[in-house]
């Protein structure tokens, strides 16, 4: 018996080996080819790709289309999965892949039709250039095939991969819409809705739409706001909710970037640079895939293409970065792209008649893998999809939205390639449609430009949202006759600046505009202004600058926004009892680094208690519309509260206080009490220091699924991270510079690149990570490949 008993075990671990060796070599079957040759269909002459010891990929080609179908075998090789994702995201198609989990983040996408809107116009993407995304698909499908395996998270998901089609390069750049805009539009509807229930007043001090540390490119600084009398507002004689406690605000990253330039008047020999750091949610691996491509092309300077800087695998492109002639680089831009508009749908089979609205019903499929589809109705009207349905008091809402109109998203961001100076590349620009952004440009004659690159809402004539005005008035627009027709977009609505007289320019999501065009552009949630000012007053400290003092602010995480709440702080404590939350608070954080440093007690501190009062100010300031709105209150993001908080904490007027308080003061300590609580959790406060908080969680989309000890080996080192979001070095765990560009047009050589998560989507790779360390601590990497550690030749395959 104990004999059989040693032969059925021996027999269960040979077979546990043999299944571990399986799939071991199952997975390393997904590893890219990076030596050799291989023969690839359409190609009209040989193709060298070479890597560097970061994986950084040099194609040298005879056309654009060689170039391009070569990018898409590489593409897919090192990330086909990450590809899949971007597509299937703006589509409503993860489901297909993760099953149930994701059946209601695709209802939320495909409501919007992407892929249909994409499939009815694909000629207004491509234009004339559907051979060469004809030419990258079918070089993704080449490369995808050459592996020796599907890719490892598809034998995880135990899914086959789905070919790739020159729409999906569209669906890509889609996605990128929904990572940079608000597809759900909530802040316009929650301000909204608070506006219906608060005293015109306060409404407006919600509004108010800038700060002291505004810096735009044109106007001045909005300041603070002014306070409304008790005449006007008083918040103890207004209703509140009866919830024990406040509502807490989102402590969230904010999507967009940095940029800026310095023109050649700033430099020693006349060179132009561009500084850029895009800001997006980070893993491994990054959004972003490094390549260089070179190749003839008669619409080039000179006859021949070589551009270097960030592809978006999915997009056969370079997004940002250099070509010897211009660079660029983006940052969101916050413009206002969408609008409410109130309609009463015309019921099933019902023509259209006096007080209803003519829609069309589509009936959408979602397929779940391994369970059924789920069908749901998506009820579009002349405006857009209906994404709210009547209610008691209001109309049923619907969204029109910039990237639901033909001409949102097109190729020509393909076009900087060959752009040979600032006025060729502002020509491209002014054809170009991705989500509305700040686009900077240097040129090799040392000069400098903006302009918001992407299509803007038009709305000079068209249908005005009523949504700004009282409940009784959208109830009479919605039931009005329609004489107006709803606005369409345009990319020739953004100003340009070229030349400025300070010879810098510099952009940071928040507001750059003032007047007309800023009237043009709307408000879409500009970013506080901290960041853009940190970052304008170091570039006017200086009157020289190299590359490296560019990076200098890229990696600037002094705290200087929250030096104010640090004194606010100690000074309050002065005046409390020992013993006190406060007192305890500004004892741990007496020390003042002034930086977001990953050692800093203090700035952990100062910061949690800052939103922790402007939480219960928010609370106070909309407790009316809560009380009003019950469960449908939405507290809507505020980025301009600070404008509001430090001129109520200035003056401590009684009638703008939280009735959950009997002082300002108590407030302060309310909010001490709570951070005190949350730090002392796991320790003395004295000991909590930003890094514990601020450390990285930059990790495979697929990590969280899988066991410690494998989830551990697909996540980048969990250490502790220098910056914040108010400062320069944007660094969150999971989000912040997801790319660091500075670079001067004909001087490549001397740039500096960083790139987070390396270039790989393939643990097993050598390019895994790579790269990884230099962007957590800031040292240069330079911004052109280096010397070739592989390369692998595509040769045309002989029928």
């Amino acid at each position: 018996m104990l004999r059989w008993t040693r032969r059925i075990a021996l027999l269960l671990l040979a077979l546990i080996v043999v299944a571990v060796l399986v799939a071991w070599w199952l997975v390393r079957g997904s590893l890219p080819r990076l030596e050799g040759e291989v023969a690839l269909t359409g190609l009209t002459a040989p193709v060298s790709i070479e890597r560097d010891a970061l994986g950084v990929v040099t194609i040298d080609a005879a056309s654009e289309a060689d170039a391009l179908r070569a990018l898409g075998y590489v593409h897919a090789q090192e990330r086909y999965f990450e590809m899949d994702l971007m597509r299937r995201t703006s589509a409503g198609e993860l489901a297909e892949l993760f099953g149930p989990i994701a059946v209601n983040l695709d209802k939320e996408r495909r409501v919007h039709r992407i892929r249909a809107r994409v499939g009815k116009d694909l000629e207004a993407f491509a234009g004339d250039r559907l051979p060469q995304l004809q030419a990258y698909a079918d070089g993704v499908n080449a490369g995808l095939g050459a592996l020796r395996s599907r890719p490892w998270p598809y034998l995880l998901l135990r899914q086959t991969p789905r070919r790739w089609e020159a729409l999906d390069s569209a669906l890509t750049g889609y996605a990128m819409y929904f990572d940079l805009q608000d597809s759900q539009n909530v802040r316009e509807l929650g301000l909204w809705k608070i506006g219906q229930h608060v005293p015109s007043s306060l409404h407006q001090l919600l509004m108010h739409d800038g700060t002291e540390w505004d810096a735009p490119l044109f106007g001045e600084a909005r300041g603070n706001a002014v306070l409304p009398t008790a005449e006007q507002v008083d918040l103890r004689k207004l209703p509140m909710p009866d919830a024990a406690t406040h509502r807490r605000l989102a402590d969230k990253g904010t999507p967009g970037s940095n940029n800026w330039a310095v023109a050649g008047a700033l430099t020693t020999d006349g060179r132009a640079i561009v500084a850029d750091d895009m800001h997006l949610g980070l893993r491994a691996p990054n959004i972003w895939f490094r390549a260089r491509l070179r190749y003839p092309d008669v619409r080039a300077p000179g006859g021949r293409v070589d551009v270097s800087g960030f592809t978006l695998p999915g997009l056969p492109a370079v997004i940002v970065g250099s070509n010897g002639h211009v660079a660029w680089g983006f940052t969101n831009s916050y413009a206002d792209t969408a609008d409410w508009y109130p309609v009463r749908p015309c019921g099933k089979g019902a023509p259209p008649a006096a007080g209803c609205d003519a829609v069309v019903r589509h009936q959408e499929s979602i397929k779940v893998a391994g369970q059924d589809a789920v069908g749901f109705e998506v009820t579009e009207s002349r405006y857009g999809p209906v994404m709210h349905e009547a209610g008691a008091s209001r109309p049923a809402l619907a969204l029109r939205w910039v990237a639901h109109q033909p001409g949102a998203l097109n190729f020509g961001l393909s076009d900087f390639a060959r752009a040979g100076d600032l006025s060729a590349a502002l020509a491209v620009a002014q054809r170009t449609a991705t989500p509305a952004q700040n686009l900077i440009i240097a040129d090799h004659n040392g000069r400098i430009a903006w302009r918001i690159l992407g299509p803007l809402a038009s709305r000079a004539g068209a249908c005005p949202s009523p949504l700004q005005d009282t409940a009784a008035a959208v109830d009479a627009a919605a039931a009005a006759p329609i004489a107006c027709l709803p606005w369409d977009t345009s990319t020739q609505l953004a100003p340009v600046l070229t030349a400025p007289t300070q010879h810098r320019l510099w952009t940071a999501n928040a507001r750059v505009l003032d007047g007309a065009a800023l009237a043009r552009a709307g408000d879409g949630g500009y970013a506080l202004g901290a960041r853009a000012k940190q970052i304008r007053d170091g570039l006017f400290a200086r009157e020289t600058f190299t590359e490296k003092d560019l990076l200098a602010i890229q990696l600037d995480d002094r705290a200087l926004f929250l030096q104010r709440w640090w004194d606010l702080l100690q000074d309050e404590a002065k005046r409390r009892p020992a013993g006190s939350p406060m007192k305890a608070l500004a004892e741990a954080g007496k020390t003042w680094e002034g930086r977001a440093s990953a050692d800093s007690v203090s700035y952990r501190i100062v910061r949690a208690w800052r939103l922790a009062v402007h939480a219960r100010i928010a609370d106070g300031l909309t407790a009316p519309a809560q009380a009003a709105l019950g469960d449908d209150f939405i507290m809507p993001d505020l980025p301009q509260l600070e404008g509001i908080v430090w001129p109520l904490l200035e003056q401590r007027p009684m009638h703008l206080l939280s009735r959950r308080f009997d002082s300002w003061e108590a407030l302060m300590e309310d909010a001490a009490s709570e951070v005190r609580d949350d730090l002392s959790e796991t320790g003395p406060l004295a000991q909590r220091s930003w890094g514990e908080r601020n450390s990285a969680k930059i990790c495979h989309p697929l990590a969280n699924a899988l066991p410690g000890a494998i989830k551990s080996s697909l996540c980048m080192p969990a250490e502790p991270l220098d910056g914040d979001g108010a400062m320069p070095r944007v660094q969150g765990p999971a989000f912040g510079a997801s790319e660091r560009m500075v670079v001067s047009p004909g001087h490549e050589a001397d740039g500096i690149i960083h790139m987070p998560g390396g270039q790989s989507g393939h643990p097993m790779s050598p390019f895994w990570g790579a790269g990884h360390d230099d962007w957590v601590h800031g040292r240069p990497t330079p911004f052109l490949p280096g010397t070739a550690a592989y390369t692998l030749t595509l040769r045309p395959k002989v029928n």
